[in-house]
């Protein structure tokens, strides 16, 4: 801790007792390196640490208040080193982060990791039985998958923070911002601590033909000219490969057709037609059209009135 103790707390110097205790004990649930491990936080723990090793003792803070001892818990006049005398045996000030033997500050921590008692790796020998258990870190993730992997189920990697990847399942009709939990594959527990779960939030990159509407797959089919006015079958694509369409004498843009059970999950698939014209208007065509216009012609715009 550098500077002033009060601040480390986020206090001023005309904090109570209570209100010194009540700042630490917030900071240590946020910041303490076992919950949090961004090493900002962890500098936040330590000083504020630091600072409470110095303020919760009425005489240590009436000295530091009084200009007697620094930051650091030195004395000014002879510049006795603090961290020498708080770490010497038998001190009663002697550090511990805050909260060792403390025991309204043993109940902040018991909440945190399941127990009563003091906090596991400060004071304690690794051997000692009351060392804490603490359950990993859950892990969460963004992941875009593809249209078709989405509709009917597939395999994906994802690369671990902790390194390696990791295989994942994606169900046959995910949705997108669906939210999918691996349970035991987050980060790796402390002492009998279990494993944190792995939580991925899907995206569906779009597709460039189809689209989704619940369990319904829809698909704009383009058909020629003479496909609208004679019919006939044609290939249509769908998630599962391409099936035979009948197309009705007649059809025109607009018109939907349904292949049932082709959709996701027992969904269907609607095909909407659309009439395509050639890609070059030639001589013949204009020529059939003009004879057959003589003859045929007809008003698709009857009925419709003018604005106003």
């Amino acid at each position: 801790m550098a500077g002033d103790p009060y601040a480390a707390l986020g206090l001023t110097k005309s904090a109570s007792d209570a209100e010194i205790k009540k700042a630490y004990r917030k900071i240590a649930k946020s910041d303490h390196p076992d919950l949090n491990p961004d090493p900002a936080a962890t500098a936040r723990f330590k000083a504020a640490s630091a600072a409470y090793d110095l303020l919760k003792d009425p005489e240590q803070r009436r000295r530091f208040d009084a200009g007697e001892i620094d930051a650091q818990g030195q004395e000014r006049p002879q510049r006795r080193a603090w961290r020498d005398h708080a770490e010497a045996a038998g001190n009663p000030y002697a550090r511990s982060y805050g909260f060792d033997g403390d025991p309204d500050l043993s109940d902040v921590f018991s909440d945190l990791f399941g127990r009563r008692g003091g906090f596991g790796g400060f004071g304690r020998s690794p051997e000692d039985p009351r060392d804490f258990h603490v359950r990993g870190q859950d892990y969460r993730f963004s992941l875009q998958v593809d249209f078709l992997t989405a509709a009917r189920g597939g395999k994906t990697r994802i690369t671990l923070p902790e390194g390696g990847d990791l295989e994942v399942t994606i169900p046959k009709g995910v949705r997108d911002g669906q939210t999918i939990r691996l349970k035991g594959k987050g980060g790796r527990g402390l002492g009998q601590g279990g494993p944190g779960d792995a939580y991925l939030t899907v995206s569906i990159a779009p597709h460039p033909d189809f689209r989704r509407e619940g369990d319904d797959i829809l698909l704009t089919l383009p058909i020629t000219l003479d496909e609208a006015v004679l019919g006939g079958k044609v290939a249509v694509p769908t998630i599962d490969g391409p099936v035979s369409l009948t197309i009705p004498k007649g059809a025109t843009t607009g018109q939907k057709l349904r292949l049932r059970g082709r959709g996701i999950n027992g969904g269907d698939q609607q095909v909407e037609l659309k009439i395509v014209m050639p890609p070059r208007v030639d001589e013949d065509l204009v020529r059939f059209f003009e004879e057959w216009r003589k003859d045929h012609r007809y008003d698709p715009r009857a009925g419709m009135k003018a604005g106003g």
